[in-house]
């Protein structure tokens, strides 16, 4: 049974944005709201200054090619798995104009952004008395920007770092006949925003989202004007990890320092909308297929009325099956003979569903997930066969773009990467990415763990937990998680805690027990990894030990803080490796606080050859365990550099490939080989 608090949550789940409400969640106390100026002395009439990209500290292959076309910055449909046709969407990316609120003091930085009004369009009523009591003194000074960014890279125009509150505008232009044409709305979607989001349009209050990794929608139809501008306005309010706040944030920090990295905030994820029909239409899918051929649906509809649809699969643009079910309600149907999903061979079929006047393409991938004893073992099972599971870590952090890659190819140049090492999973590392990523390891058959973005890290300040209503937040956003993305075929595990960080254990007091117990009933198609590496108790599908650099997988042998193997869950290896080298430095994060954590790497090598020397070593160490003893999977630190960090697969540029690609894809097919040979 859920729990009282992840349960009610989980009753509206369906719901697009957060209420103002659960904003608390984030803050300790509240001012009483003044109204954002215009321009500098709130006139609104002001000229913003001309986006132009910032250098980036270090660049990438594809740094300069953005903003050279700003108009076509991730111009992709952000959402392969609920697609309309191309004449009823249309990206919002580009150029905005932004401006930070310097949310400076406490009261400012506590303030509830719920209730802040933008007035784009006021004239006077402001002056410099109103920018100086609401902006700390400094003028509200408008510049161009390029969304979506993080503020703090340099494509973003801005280069701006350690700012709380801000906000963005931008003019909405569409087809006359998505507002012309009677029974159309229009809504806008926001793949993500780091981290609290309020939006408008042309003043008119729209919706309110917390949490920087998921994607909300507003309908605008009753906002717009017909024949006139209209106004995108979003308030933004990240404070990352200040002290006071106690939210989900990975990785990110306003003091990087080795394993702790520039933050990202703004709209760093692709902003878009669409024309759909007023009185119904399809707006969600949950879809999972499985190796016999069931495939089970729920059609979310817009207006939450039970309407007929009809769901069609096709493979090859051939229609292999076809159901006529309701809306708004589970359902069931069998597609024969399903080619099945799999690193090796990964199929996906496409699906349309038609619902009145609305239809809609996404698409699935035929495969089990589960676990079971092999030979005396618990193992991870895919389609029912024992499949070893190794791949990076993964960060997903860039140079030029912090946590937005530059452009799709630079993405899947990670991706690439990983596969044509013989890797058959990435393990992506307390961050959640845009939905492009996972469709491409759906293509590209790459098995995903997915870790929820911890709160701040407590491993070692055992006092430093969240109370009820920061947990109850942490816990609503991984549900949340779970939902946006339990449809893509290659995510198979979900992670909820690492290494402790924002976990409570004081006094008996478990929560990945009751939040395991509720992912399981969310998503009963996936295992979990309750706690990957320290401070297991028990919980979840997995006994996962983090070790540096060998590794100690399903061994007689552990090292504290990790637990003995626990033979009732699978044996895995979360984390090990991390083998250094210090690059050129031309290929070197250059800030000088991040060069001098370089010595804390777990081991660094002097050259190439004793890099590609160490981690045959270690390969060579977990083909051992995979032989000898219950080790089921691993994840190798890491896909790149990351600032200070020099333990990638290649350097924080991606110019620098240090792996010996033949030692490696040699090593690696061992680890399947012995594991085959373990499960006859």
């Amino acid at each position: 049974m859920l729990p009282t608090s992840l349960l009610s949550l989980s009753l509206t789940l369906l719901t697009l944005f957060t209420p103002p409400s659960l904003a608390s969640a984030i803050r300790q106390g509240a001012a009483n709201p003044p109204k954002i100026p215009n321009g500098p002395n709130g006139s609104g009439e002001s000229q913003p200054q001309p986006y132009a990209p910032q250098p980036a500290l270090l660049t990438t292959e594809w740094t300069a090619s953005v903003g050279s076309n700003p108009s076509n910055h991730w111009a992709q449909h952000p959402r392969p798995q609920l697609k309309r046709e191309d004449k009823w969407w249309q990206s919002l990316n580009g150029i905005w104009r932004y401006r930070n609120l310097h949310f400076a003091s406490s009261a400012r930085m506590n303030v509830d952004i719920s209730t802040l009004i933008p007035e784009r369009y006021a004239t006077g009523g402001g002056g410099d008395e109103a920018g100086a009591e609401e902006g700390g003194g400094l003028p509200l000074e408008e510049k161009e920007t390029l969304i979506p960014s993080c503020i703090e890279s340099g494509f973003s125009g801005l280069a701006e770092t350690n700012v709380t509150g801000m906000l963005f505008t931008r003019t909405l232009e569409f087809p006359d006949n998505w507002i012309n044409e009677t029974g159309r709305r229009v809504l806008i979607h926001f793949e993500a925003v780091d981290y609290e989001a309020m939006v408008y349009v042309n003043d008119n209050k729209l919706g309110h989202n917390v949490g920087g990794y998921f994607r909300f929608t507003v309908d605008a139809t009753n906002a717009l004007k017909k024949g006139e501008k209209n106004e995108l306005q979003v308030v933004v309010r990240d404070p990352t990890d200040e002290p006071g706040f106690y939210t989900p944030h990975g990785k990110q920090t306003r003091t990087p320092s080795h394993i702790f990295y520039t933050p990202c905030t703004g709209i760093w994820q692709s902003v878009w909308m669409e024309s759909v029909p007023e009185d119904n239409y399809v707006r969600d899918l949950d879809v999972a297929a499985d190796m016999e051929g069931k495939v089970t649906m729920t059609v979310h509809s817009g207006s939450n009325n039970t309407t007929a649809v009809k769901v069609s699969v096709l493979e090859d643009g051939t229609e292999v099956a076809t159901y006529n079910a309701s809306s708004d309600q589970e359902f069931s149907f069998q597609v024969p003979d399903p080619k099945l999903w799999s690193p090796d061979s990964p199929t996906l079929y496409n699906i349309s569903v038609t619902m009145g006047d609305d239809q809609i393409t996404s698409y699935t991938g035929f495969r089990t997930i589960s676990k079971g004893a092999v030979n005396g073992i618990q193992r991870p099972l895919l389609n029912g066969k024992f499949v070893f599971q190794f791949g990076p870590l993964d960060q997903g952090y860039w140079p030029d773009g912090i946590y937005l890659p530059p452009t799709e190819d630079a993405m899947l140049y990670d991706l690439d990467l990983i596969k044509s090492l013989g890797m058959n999973m990435v393990r992506k590392h307390i961050k959640v990415e845009p939905q492009l990523y996972y469709h491409a390891c759906d293509k590209l058959g790459l098995l995903v763990i997915q870790d929820m973005p911890s709160m701040r890290p407590a491993a070692i300040q055992a006092a430093d937990f969240p109370n009820p209503t920061q947990q109850a937040e942490f816990e609503r956003q991984l549900s949340v998680m779970v939902n946006q993305f339990k449809h893509h075929p290659s995510i198979v595990t979900w992670v909820i805690y690492n290494e402790g960080w924002g976990q409570i254990r004081d006094d008996g007091n478990y929560p990945e027990f009751h939040i395991t117990d509720a992912i399981r009933a969310l998503d009963p198609t996936r295992l979990i990894d309750s706690v990957t590496g320290w401070f297991d108790h028990g919980a979840g599908d997995f006994h996962d030990n983090h070790h540096y650099a060998s590794p100690q997988c399903g061994t007689p042998w552990h090292s504290s803080p990790n637990t003995p193997y626990d033979p009732n869950r699978i044996g895995f290896q979360g984390e090990f490796g991390g083998v250094g080298h210090v690059p050129d430095s031309k290929n070197l994060w250059p800030d000088p606080a991040a060069v001098a954590t370089i010595p804390e790497t777990y081991e660094l090598s002097a050259d190439l050859d004793a890099y590609n020397y160490r981690t045959h070593v270690l390969l060579g160490e977990l083909r051992d365990q995979v032989e000898r003893y219950a080790c089921s999977g691993a994840v190798y630190t890491q896909t790149t550099d990351v600032e200070g960090e020099v333990n990638g697969l290649v350097t924080y540029d991606r110019r620098v490939v240090r792996v010996n690609v033949t030692q490696w894809k040699s090593d690696i097919q061992a680890l399947y080989d012995t594991a085959e040979k373990r499960a006859p």
